[in-house]
């Protein structure tokens, strides 16, 4: 049954009765200390008021809203904080359906999440961002859904399952919980004045909303002024404190990231701490978080925590987690903070450093108590062919995945992309290997990268190179999560073990599976779509750190290289990369040969 949010209109006349001191509240929070992000202080031994899922009174003394049935909480001097919120995250990254990701998040202290579903778009088109708009709505916290910009990506580099047309957006802009444009990925598209990127910004502000902004590129001159004047209202690609006051400067808010592998809040956060730049336009967010994190690790409170530790003040950190990011979105008078005629997302904690989350309440009602869930997150009926998303057409076998060397060579000169530790951006390489038998082989670090097609059962195999991640002995991992195209990656040092894989995701429907020493030693199925798992997220999240343990057996030594591994074919984010149609000089936005010499 879905969730429903009576607006403010149909709540007004009992919120105003109920501060008046006419009609009781259905809870109150008694003493607690009012973390008030509007005016950033903290309000000792304060009341709170709730009535239909709305704040009513926030004051000194709330006895006189209380009656007989109202519920009573005595906070006893904790820290009432604001529900945090995140302002920019991809529910498929952890490896989850809506549901089962809220389940995840909810017990710390999310209760407001801002998501771009460009994934499942890229699989299934339109009609997969639907399906995940409707499972948000279901949910008993706040899921508001941006309609993916870029399917492909980067048009002419990659193909996908589905393309997103303007039309699409256009008519997304309809329903009820879409907030606002995705990120905008396609940059040089923007910058060059391509009519369909500017016809999908158009559409979504003539409707009033936010449009997302992604501009993956260290270029802070003429192209990122252009970029700024196509219309995206955010950026969460910076990775340096120039990025962060570059896009302030412009009127775009700084979104500064910490998913499980993009630790990009340290070096920006400076803007702030040392620079003095108004906090007011900093927000912070998770982007890809996988299973493993939000179990074990946390969600919103976790980038929190680190802001602090990273020198942020606390009251500062939390506006940048809540009212900040509300207010982006033209939410401010509806949630994001703790005040009369906001929806009733409240956390109890005892520390605003290290955050730990006692209560947390939403909507009015407790949804977590002790890091244990309270409620339901109800399901979508996944349909049957959203689990049937993976086509090979013949199955692969070890030739598939041969890399020919040019006639007569010894050793060839290739392009190898260089994975950059906790950074999404890779570097572009070249190593000299050697060649057996007619075919190029990895050497002294470098082992094979391929991409599978996997949406129309071509048979296609793109094979490379890459560096970085340690691996040793014979192994191979394979994963149908590979932003955004969402094709099939296999990296491995033995083509047979990369041909076992390959098989094996295909015959389960999707997911992650290492290999080694010619036998499988980690699987996560990811069954809708090949993205997301519909079962609990700790079942999933065991499987996601067993399927981490099994990588480090195989000499990895990077840390979260499983989030690593899924964007090596995101040909937006420089500097190398491979797709379907070969390798990607993302530099320049154009297909590149392999060999650089072939002597």
């Amino acid at each position: 049954m879905s969730e429903t949010v009576r607006t403010w209109a149909e709540t007004a006349p009992r919120l105003v009765a109920v501060a008046a001191g006419r009609v009781p509240a259905d809870l109150v929070i008694r003493g607690a200390s009012w973390v008030n992000v509007h005016s950033r202080e903290v309000l000792a031994r304060h009341d709170i008021a709730i009535a239909e899922g709305r704040f009513a009174y926030c004051g000194p003394d709330a006895g006189h809203c209380i009656g007989p049935s109202t519920e009573v909480v005595e906070a006893d001097g904790l820290f009432a904080i604001p529900g945090l919120c995140d302002g920019h995250m991809h529910i498929e990254s952890g490896m989850l359906t809506p549901a089962e990701f809220a389940r995840a998040v909810i017990p710390h202290g999310t209760t407001t999440m801002f998501v771009d579903p460009h994934e499942i778009a890229n699989v299934l088109g339109l009609r997969g961002v639907r399906l995940m708009h409707d499972e948000a709505l279901m949910q008993p916290v706040n899921i508001f859904t941006q309609m993916p910009s870029c399917a492909p990506s980067a048009p002419g580099l990659e193909t996908t399952g589905f393309a997103i047309t303007a039309a699409d957006v256009a008519e997304a802009m309809t329903w009820p919980g879409i907030i606002g444009l995705g990120e905008m990925m396609n940059f040089p598209g923007v910058v060059a004045g391509d009519a369909q990127m500017l016809a999908e910004i158009a559409a979504t502000q003539a409707a009033g909303k936010t449009v997302g902004g992604h501009y993956a590129s260290p270029d802070l001159g003429t192209a990122f002024h252009a970029y700024a004047a196509g219309g995206p209202a955010d950026d969460h690609e910076g990775t340096q404190e120039a990025d962060a006051i570059a896009r302030v400067r412009q009127g775009m808010r700084a979104m500064l990231r910490l998913g499980s592998a993009w630790y990009d809040v340290e070096a920006q956060i400076t803007a702030v701490t040392q620079r003095g730049l108004d906090p007011r336009n900093f927000i912070l967010c998770t982007d890809d978080c996988h299973s493993g994190t939000l179990v074990h690790e946390g969600h919103m409170n976790r980038v929190v925590r680190h802001a602090i530790a990273c020198g942020c003040d606390p009251l500062i950190a939390l506006q940048m987690a809540t009212v900040n990011t509300a207010t982006h979105f033209g939410l401010e008078r509806e949630l994001g903070s703790i005040a009369p005629g906001r929806r009733a997302d409240v956390v109890l904690t005892s520390d605003l450093k290290t955050l730990p989350i006692l209560q947390v309440i939403a909507r009015g009602r407790t949804v977590a108590l002790n890091g244990e869930i309270q409620v339901d997150c109800p399901h979508l009926d996944w349909p049957a062919d959203t689990r049937a998303t993976v086509h090979l057409g013949m199955p692969k076998i070890e030739t598939d995945f041969e890399i020919p060397a040019p006639e007569g060579a010894n050793t060839v000169t290739a392009k190898v992309i260089g994975v950059v530790e906790n950074q999404a951006p890779t570097k572009a390489l070249t190593a000299r290997l050697p060649v057996v038998d007619g075919v190029v082989e990895g050497d002294g670090g470098v082992c094979q990268i391929a991409l599978v097609e996997r949406h129309q059962g071509t048979g296609k195999v793109v094979n490379g190179f890459v560096s970085g991640f340690g691996y040793q002995g014979r192994m191979a991992i394979a994963s149908t999560v590979a932003h955004d195209s969402h094709h099939m990656i296999v990296v491995g040092t033995s083509r047979v073990d990369m041909a076992a894989a390959a098989n094996r995701l295909a015959k389960v429907g999707g997911g992650v599976t290492v290999w080694k020493d010619g036998r499988e030693i980690a699987l996560v199925e990811l069954p809708v779509a090949g993205l997301m798992s519909d079962s609990p997220a700790a079942e999933v999240a065991a499987k996601a750190q067993a399927m981490v343990r099994a990588m480090a057996d195989c000499g990895c030594t990077l840390n979260n290289a499983y989030m690593q591994h899924s964007l090596l074919a995101l040909v937006v984010i420089p500097e190398l990369r491979i797709s379907d149609l070969g390798l990607v000089d993302v530099t320049r936005f154009e297909l590149t040969d392999l060999f650089e010499d072939k002597t």
